[in-house]
Formats: C-alpha cells, structure tokens, sequence
C-alpha cells in the first residue's frame, strides 16, 4: 500500500467529496447538518464557507477530506474549527488521525493558535477517543444537544487545544482583580 497524501482540494474533487460527505451526513450520527443536505447546500458547507479544504488521497482515489476555518471574528480570530470525513471504505487506516496531524500544522502556518471543536457528539466515542489523545480536552459538554438516530439525545461536546506553544503547555492566565 503506498502512503496517502494530503494536498488542498480543488472545486472539481467536490465530485469525489460529496460521496464521502453524503454517505455521513445522511446517517445522522456524528455531524450536525440536516440528513436531507443535498449537494449544493454541502458544497457551501465544506468548500464555500471553509478557509481551506483538504483531501487525503491514495493513487489518486479520495478517501477522506478535512476543511479548516475560522472559529469566530474579531478578538476570537486566532482560533480555527475544523471538520474531518474518512470514507467508509478507508476507515482504520489511520486517515483521520493523518488529517487531525496536518490540520494542526496548517493551523498555524495559516496564523491560528488554537483549535476548537464545537459539537462532537459524545456519542461518536472513536472521535472523541482520538481527539483525546492527539492532544484535545473537553471544555464544554452541552446537556442532549445532539439528537442521535437512535441513541435519542445525547451531549455535544466542546474540545479545544492550544497550538502555538511548543508542546504545548497551558496559557499562563492573568487575572484582573
């Protein structure tokens, strides 16, 4: 097997994403789009509304892709939010651990500073097992703000990591009295 490569996506691999985007989307479990999300609308999401977007590819065959973008404007500009999709096909190669990697690179070669995951659904345990261990914490749990297919409800969890601090130690915090 060779080894996959990670390069920005263009528009025309949209043609190779919207498979990958569609066969997750419409199982509902993970991300918090419509089911129903047609490929127009998911286009906007993952290529137009991202800073960047990047596919991982194999001999020229896609098989995950990852987008990164801006958080929030203004004071809170220096921290990114990214989206990460393997193909069912692709699973337990290491994919997502490969894009998460290089989306902390990027992330600061683009000028940001920390990254921040803003609704992974607890119940997606493989996720949030990796983000754990690639460096993330959970800051925030949202009481059943994610309505699995099946599960029912369950909590969303916020997950940050600081990247611009070499390995990363805790921000020194100084408090005003």
């Amino acid at each position: 097997m060779s080894t996959p490569t990670i390069r920005e996506a263009s528009p025309r691999d949209f043609e190779s994403i919207w498979p990958i985007f569609h066969e997750i989307v419409s199982q509902g479990e993970t991300y918090a789009y419509s089911v129903q999300t047609n490929k127009e609308k998911a286009f906007a999401i993952w290529m137009s509304a991202s800073r960047k977007t990047y596919v991982v590819e194999e001999k020229g065959k896609i098989l995950g892709t990852y987008y990164i973008k801006t958080n929030q404007q203004g004071p809170g500009a220096h921290v990114c939010n990214c989206g990460y999709m393997v193909s069912s096909h692709a699973r337990g190669q290491g994919l997502a651990t490969l894009m998460c990697e290089h989306s902390q690179q990027e992330a600061l070669r683009l000028g940001y500073q920390a990254m921040q995951f803003n609704f992974v659904a607890e119940s997606n345990a493989g996720a949030v097992r990796l983000w754990e261990k690639l460096g993330f914490k959970i800051v925030g749990r949202l009481p059943l703000a994610f309505e699995h297919p099946w599960l029912g409800f369950v909590d969303a969890l916020i997950m940050y990591k600081w990247l611009s601090w070499e390995h990363n130690d805790e921000p020194i915090v100084i408090r005003s009295k």
